[in-house]
């Protein structure tokens, strides 16, 4: 084989350095113009399963890192107790039924009683317009033969007779007037009576006070006897489950974490000198340190607002705590960027808090652009 001459050899690798070194400077470019990082999270929502009653745990048919389907039972609490109540509340509906039902009975008879002393009333009224009628009447024949008595064209005996009748007759008027005060007294205590029953029974059907008392403690008492039955709000993953069977479930107390599989995120944390060049809906290229040879793709979704401000905090003593810095050195804060994934392989399992290495394709908003992966995160063994 005839050997190349010096020249040849020189230019070839002039060639090769060439070709590395404008392989080298795009990459830089692509480094300064695309953002990249290490210092990403996978992050998704997670659900702090609170009991809504307290109780020791029957059943437990779950176990830790178990994946479970929305509604699927994660534990129940001893229902006894809430059984118990609830059947107390039932009768106590029932009880409040039948007293309503025999308060609304009552009413019926005392407005019976109301229109009968009403009748009696209007009765007695009639009898003493027609006692005073009459007592009228017999009074004028009495002035009348008065006088005819005392000119003589009258005897004694016949206006004797009269005054005996118009005395009958004012007793009548009397007695007529005490049988109309009874009967009005007999209609005011009748009234008192409805009103009192009235008072008691409330409003009817639906809207009656006692009705809707009972029937709310009925529904409190079922509502706590469902919440021994405790689900998963989501499709999840249990995890750092530590329940055992006969522990003790406080009310409003978290008693175990579920992961939400539909809500999966990551968290990149970029330099603020590298925010301005992100924006939002850029697409993102990624890979996880537990898949470096796989590629997960995503946009961003947002961008933070702010970040915890570590000098002026309270320190000991109440003092406040100020972080020591350089003056010649100005240390970049770190931002974090929401990421939305779009394309997860199928084989590659999310887990909250697994590192993410994360590049950013600047000026991708509406475009569809495909570059090379980030470097994966270093791991040391």
């Amino acid at each position: 084989m005839k050997a190349l001459k010096p020249i040849h050899k020189l230019a070839i690798t002039g060639t090769i350095i060439g070709v590395a070194v404008l392989a080298f400077a795009f990459k830089y470019y692509q480094y300064l113009q695309n953002p990249w990082t290490r210092d990403g999270q996978v992050r998704a929502n997670v659900i702090q399963i609170a009991t809504r009653v307290s109780g020791p745990i029957v059943e437990l048919p779950i176990v830790d890192n178990q994946k479970v389907e929305a509604g699927e039972l994660l534990f129940i609490i001893d229902p006894r107790t809430f059984q118990a109540t609830y059947a107390q509340k039932k009768a106590d509906l029932d009880q409040t039924v039948d007293q309503l039902n025999a308060l609304e009975k009552e009413r019926e008879a005392a407005e019976a009683n109301v229109a009968q002393y009403r009748s009696n009333v209007e009765q007695a009224s009639s009898e003493l317009r027609s006692s005073i009628a009459t007592l009228k009447n017999i009074k004028g024949n009495l002035d009348r033969n008065a006088k005819l008595l005392k000119d003589g064209y009258v005897t004694q005996r016949t206006y004797d007779q009269i005054e005996k009748s118009y005395i009958v007759a004012l007793a009548d008027t009397e007695q007529a007037q005490s049988g109309l005060a009874q009967a009005e007294a007999a209609l005011v205590e009748a009234q008192a009576s409805l009103a009192k029953v009235v008072a008691s029974l409330g409003a009817k059907g639906k809207d009656n006070a006692q009705l809707r008392s009972a029937m709310a403690a009925l529904q409190t008492a079922e509502l706590d006897l469902g919440f021994t039955q405790v689900a998963a709000p989501v499709t999840g993953y249990v995890t750092n489950l530590n329940l055992r069977l006969g522990s003790q479930t406080v009310e409003n107390q978290p008693a175990l974490a579920l992961v939400d599989s539909s809500s999966f995120w990551i968290d990149a944390y970029f330099p603020e000198t590298k925010i301005s060049r992100i924006d939002i809906g850029d697409k993102v290229i990624m890979t996880l340190m537990a898949y470096p040879d796989q590629v997960v793709h995503g946009e961003v979704e947002s961008i933070g607002w702010g970040i915890s401000q570590s000098d002026g905090s309270t320190g000991s003593d109440l003092l406040p705590n100020i972080n020591p810095t350089f003056e010649w050195i100005r240390l970049a804060q770190r931002i974090p960027v929401r990421v939305k994934i779009t394309d997860l392989p199928q084989n590659i399992l999310l887990r909250v808090g697994t590192t993410v290495s994360v590049l950013i394709l600047t000026g991708t908003a509406t475009e569809t652009t495909s570059l090379d992966a980030p470097p994966a995160p270093l791991v040391f063994q």
